[in-house]
């Protein structure tokens, strides 16, 4: 491609284009990550997605006017740099690794901008087709396909045995299976209530217990 076709307007609106379908597809990857209150949300998908479309684009043609150049260097550290964005996702809890798939996403993402910035578009739109497919396969249907966990949750709760039923019917509220439940009174007018809570891979259980937390009659929560 020579520079009058570079310089041309018709290119560069091609140029625009490639960054808008890319922020697009960046936005119903991010649009799903945060419905469902994940790290990384629509501006970071977005922004990672036009920046890698805006590399590969840089990649391809920032270096034409200076004859032989290799056009996969620059394209090649983004996809090693995005590593490190991706780590700040992941974090472990109590023996507990989260955020691997939002961190895989970004790491996705990136790809399909730079797929859209070499202008193989039709590959970086069935890509975002086929993640937000699974990952709306995965969270909605085929829950016999995930790995069952079990997590002890102790609530305190003021000495009233209908609690209790609050407590199942807030688990089941949110997706949780109660398994064997145990009683303790400590005799200061409290109740300690411990739940073997049942749950399928992929549950943010920090994000429950910051729910549960606002009811009223709860006084404290934490997983052990």
């Amino acid at each position: 491609m020579n520079e009058v076709i570079l310089g041309s307007l018709e290119f560069l609106v091609e140029l625009i284009i490639r960054l808008l379908l890319a922020s697009i597809c960046g936005y119903l990857i991010g649009f799903e990550r945060n419905n469902r209150k994940k790290e990384a949300g629509i501006r970071t998908h977005i922004i990672v997605a036009i920046a890698s479309c805006l590399m590969m684009e840089i990649s391809k043609y920032g270096f034409a006017d200076i004859g032989k150049s290799d056009g996969a260097r620059l394209a090649a550290q983004v996809v090693s740099g995005i590593g490190f964005l991706g780590a700040g996702m992941i974090f472990v809890h109590k023996n507990s690794v989260k955020g691997l798939t939002t961190a895989a996403g970004i790491w996705a993402t990136s790809g399909i901008g730079m797929a859209v910035g070499a202008g193989m578009y039709v590959i970086g739109i069935v890509t975002t087709l086929i993640i937000l497919f699974l990952q709306f396969l995965f969270h909605k249907n085929l829950k016999f396909l995930r790995h069952i966990n079990f997590e002890n949750i102790v609530f305190v709760v003021e000495d009233k045995y209908e609690h209790i039923e609050d407590i199942i019917s807030l688990l089941k509220a949110n997706d949780l299976e109660c398994g064997d439940i145990s009683i303790a009174k400590p005799g200061n007018g409290e109740m300690r209530i411990e739940v073997s809570a049942i749950y399928h891979s992929g549950f943010d259980m920090i994000e429950f217990i910051k729910i549960a937390a606002r009811e009223e009659y709860i006084k404290s929560i934490c997983n052990e």
